[in-house]
């Protein structure tokens, strides 16, 4: 096994005739490093496919946050190693977040791996890719801090109207059960300048929406400037004639009143935040290393109704926290009834080696945190679907995804809220010349995920 530092692309290597699939787990940073894996693979001259038998080169862009995703990266790595490939040698390659913690680990547990790199030097890949091709041999890459933005690398988008754009990379707040900031590094803000060039060329591309990304967007700037900008960003943002514009994710802590104004004032910004709160319980918060309270989140959320004023809020939670009381449980259950969330992302606490809420006592049941979270779960049911009751009989402009997965002759896109949207494809109409674009529907139906109804125009 060789170990290459500062790898430089093999300017003669092609992938001619050569099929690749990238595979992506967890956030939304990992999906838009595996746009860029995918767009070097497409410059090479390979051809991506949607089947992994199929797949000449497999690349997994891993994540590390839950022990779930840890399980299923693993497993299907394994499982190719007998798996024939379409031209006789397949090349299974990892890179992300588990790539970035296990390191060299990762090739006695996945001796079929060919190729490790980690979440800082995605540009190396190429370069990885051809000594292992030229070699025979495993080779791994793994730096300490990024050096650049992986932004510059070509992409290939997942959807033409829609691009991730970084505003930084890594997390400097250290929550007591998390590994983000072991893995991405420590916190660092792209220049204000290099994000305007690049929505400059987005604009030009024709891209509808673009989404803001950061471990904590509302914090960016403040190595580079000494204060936060992300106000600046998004009034920025507003002078593109770049339809939507979204972000994720917002730490409460720096989400300040000018940014709020800036949701507020610039027409481009949708109207929906996800806003983590993790734990309803201010003991909880203090364990997690969670710099606020919930009086103050509550506060947050009273303002930003005001100022903003119809807008869909989603958070994070996490149940079974080392030494979560029933009574630190009803005080999250009571922050949901009282927000009215209309999506939540609800997790029971994954203890992950290295973090300090690992080394925490707890003696809680598994199914007594089995329990909480199943209440949880059927709360923000309900919360979800009284959300989407206010739609019925309103006028939803929606960006077309395409069709439905259940129904290729329902057109699924999503409203401004960020929910999704079914209508009927209209007779006569081409589903195909319809994605990317705006539709206005007329909304008859809503239930707890999705709102349904009829197309403006064919009616």
């Amino acid at each position: 096994m060789d170990r290459l530092i500062d790898s430089h692309p093999n300017q003669d290597m092609r992938l001619d005739g050569l099929s690749y699939l990238v595979r992506s787990f967890g956030c939304q940073m990992n999906r838009h490093d595996s746009e860029r894996v995918a767009g070097m693979l497409d410059v090479l001259g390979a051809t991506p496919v949607e089947a992994v038998e199929d797949a000449d080169i497999v690349v997994y862009m891993t994540c590390c946050v839950r022990e779930a995703a840890d399980i299923r990266a693993y497993g299907q790595i394994a499982s190719l190693k007998n798996m024939p490939s379409p031209h006789g040698r397949r090349y299974v390659c990892m890179g992300g977040c588990i790539a970035q913690r296990d390191r060299e680990g990762l090739f006695k547990e996945l001796p079929n791996l060919d190729v490790v790199f980690g979440t800082h030097n995605i540009h190396a890949f190429p370069a990885l890719l051809a000594h292992a091709m030229e070699t025979d041999a495993s080779q791994i890459e793994i730096l300490e801090a990024s050096t650049s933005f992986s932004s510059d690398l070509p992409s290939h988008r997942e959807m033409d109207w829609h691009a991730w754009v970084p505003i930084s990379i890594g997390c400097t707040n250290f929550c007591t059960y998390c590994v983000v900031p072991y893995v991405r590094g420590r916190e660092k803000s792209r220049p204000f300048e290099d994000i305007m060039r690049e929505l400059v060329q987005l604009e030009r591309q024709g891209v509808k929406e673009v989404t803001f990304l950061g471990q904590n967007v509302n914090s960016y700037g403040r190595d580079l400037y000494g204060k936060p900008r992300f106000a600046d960003i998004l009034k920025a943002a507003g002078d593109f004639d770049i339809p939507r514009i979204r972000f994720a994710t917002s730490h409460p802590k720096d989400l300040s009143h000018e940014t709020i104004q800036a949701m507020a004032s610039v027409e481009s910004v949708m109207p929906q935040l996800h806003l983590a709160v993790q734990s309803g319980s201010n003991r909880i918060l203090k364990a997690m290393n969670r710099p606020y309270t919930i009086e103050h989140y509550l506060g947050l959320i009273d303002e930003v109704r005001q100022v903003v004023g119809d807008i869909a809020l989603s958070t994070d939670i996490i149940v079974g926290f080392p030494g979560e009381t029933q009574d630190d449980f009803e005080q999250t259950m009571e922050l949901c009834r009282k927000v009215g969330y209309s999506q939540a992302f609800t997790f029971i606490y994954s203890r992950r080696q290295g973090t300090p809420a690992a080394s925490m006592p707890d003696d809680t049941p598994r199914e007594v945190i089995q329990e909480r979270f199943d209440r949880l779960v059927e709360l923000i049911q309900e919360t979800a679907h009284a959300a989407n009751q206010a739609e019925k009989g309103t006028v939803q402009r929606i960006l077309v995804d395409g069709p439905s997965r259940r129904d290729p002759n329902i057109i699924a896109g999503r409203s401004p809220k960020n929910q999704m949207v079914h209508a009927p494809l209209p007779e006569g109409w081409c589903m195909e010349s319809l994605k990317g674009s705006f539709l206005d529907i007329q909304i008859d139906e809503a239930r707890t995920w999705y709102l349904q109804g009829r197309v403006i125009d064919a009616i």
